[in-house]
């Protein structure tokens, strides 16, 4: 019988003012009345389709965007005309921070699957932030979270075997699941193989290799796009083979 709690990305939804995901996202530590004041600020966009651009690497900055339902991923062209994946975002999760120095996107963002996002002006979060105290703590505790998440994935990029980048992979976003309220160990990918091997610096072929592998190791199931993870504490323990991995602190 199936799991009520596994998660297929697309069926997570995310309001603004009731958000269930306050805790992850722009919402955190403002009082009521200051979340009205953002709501008033967050434009709602209608839905994005698999595939559509939500921008392009050189276009303006204007906005950042809140994961509202569904994934994205992030990337860049790579020398050989394909896609550097650059990251992979979920309901809950700002994209376009990276915008701000240069006042245009460093790189493109598209939906892995029928998504929405809440559009928040930048030039207008400015000016609420310098009047919500709080809100600008949050804005800055996001940007650090994601200057720490780019030093992580070097660090996982430039020191682990091809099974410990698989195992801290599966480990991360385990846990960005679980803070939604979602399954842990059950769960459905909406980015592809070949994603998955460019945002871990592998081939496909070496992804698809070590998820059969792993299985037949017994530290987890696949069907095409479902996973089901069986022994976490395996898992744990290659990512822990790094010096420089503690435990399951240590995620992109």
């Amino acid at each position: 019988m199936p799991n009520p709690r596994v998660v297929s990305l697309d069926k997570i939804k995310v309001a603004c003012q009731n958000c269930t995901l306050s805790a992850l996202c722009l919402p955190l530590g403002l009082k009521e009345a200051d979340v009205e004041k953002l709501d008033q600020i967050v434009k709602r966009s209608r839905p994005i389709q698999r595939g559509e651009a939500l921008f392009h690497i050189g276009d303006p900055f204007q906005n950042i965007y809140a994961v509202k339902t569904g994934s994205f991923k992030t990337f860049v062209q790579s020398a050989d005309g394909g896609e550097q994946v650059l990251g992979f975002h979920l309901p809950g999760e700002l994209i376009g921070l990276d915008a701000i120095l240069d006042n245009q996107h460093g790189c493109s963002a598209k939906a892995l699957e029928t998504s929405s996002i809440c559009k928040i002006p930048f030039l207008q979060l400015e000016t609420l932030a310098t009047q919500l105290p709080s809100l600008q703590h949050q804005v800055f505790r996001l940007m650090s979270g994601e200057i720490s998440k780019d030093t992580n994935m070097l660090m996982l990029l430039g020191n682990r075997s091809a099974d410990e980048r698989l195992a801290t992979f599966l480990l991360s976003l385990s846990r960005r699941l679980a803070q939604r309220g979602f399954s842990a160990t059950e769960f459905n990918l909406s980015m592809s193989r070949h994603d998955i091997a460019s945002y871990l610096g592998l081939a496909v072929e070496t992804v698809s290799r070590l998820f059969t592998r792993m299985q037949q190791e017994g530290l987890l199931q696949v069907d095409r796009k479902f996973v089901r993870l069986l022994d976490m504490d395996r898992l744990d323990e290659l990512c822990e083979k790094n010096p420089h991995c503690h435990g399951r602190q240590l995620l992109p």
